[in-house]
């Protein structure tokens, strides 16, 4: 039981310090994605988006993630949200990256929107910078990798109605670990 309240305070700090190590404004990062490949076609084409500046991620076996994030209907903010993420698995290390998603259409943001929605292990995310890393999961991965956030060469796509980018911000996690988002959401 010590052992793993250790384990769990470790993670916290890590999150922690990714968090802090990585704070961007929502503007800052909607303008990333804004420039980042093919990311920057889905502001014209979606519905709306939930975007996430910092998500700090950190693990010593058990992990956690966590971000802020607001939320958008045809370029208006409508809601703050926040990511929550648990994962098991061999994992050691902290990262940080910025995370938007889009939706297709209203059935998709209304999904969202319920408090109940949550991706699992198996959702595809599309890696915008190099050494931004996806997670695998028991359906494959879609990934794309560029030098930079503003070069990037991204072939991102809907699934379920929602398209997932995340450019990396920097740490180092050593991670083969199974893991979903949750996320809330409180309309402004």
């Amino acid at each position: 039981m010590k052992n793993l309240l250790n384990q769990a305070a470790a993670v916290a700090f890590l999150v922690l310090c990714a968090n802090l190590a990585g704070a961007a404004s929502v503007k800052e990062t909607v303008a990333i994605f804004r420039q980042a490949g093919q990311s920057a076609d889905f502001f014209a084409k979606s519905y709306g988006y939930a975007v996430f500046p910092t998500v700090g991620s950190g693990a010593v076996g058990i992990g956690g993630a966590y971000g802020k994030g607001r939320v958008y209907v045809h370029g208006k903010p409508v809601a703050d949200t926040t990511l929550s993420q648990i994962s098991v698995g061999f994992q050691l290390g902290g990262k940080s990256y910025s995370q938007i998603i889009f939706f297709e259409d209203e059935r998709a943001f209304n999904d969202f929107k319920s408090g109940k929605f949550e991706f699992g292990a198996d959702a595809s995310v599309t890696a915008v910078t190099a050494g931004a890393h996806a997670q695998a999961a028991t359906n494959g991965v879609n990934t794309g990798a560029s030098e930079g956030q503003h070069d990037a060469t991204t072939q991102g796509y809907y699934q379920n109605g929602m398209a997932t980018f995340v450019v990396a911000k920097g740490g180092l996690m050593v991670s083969a670990s199974v893991a979903g988002q949750k996320f809330t959401y409180e309309a402004l």
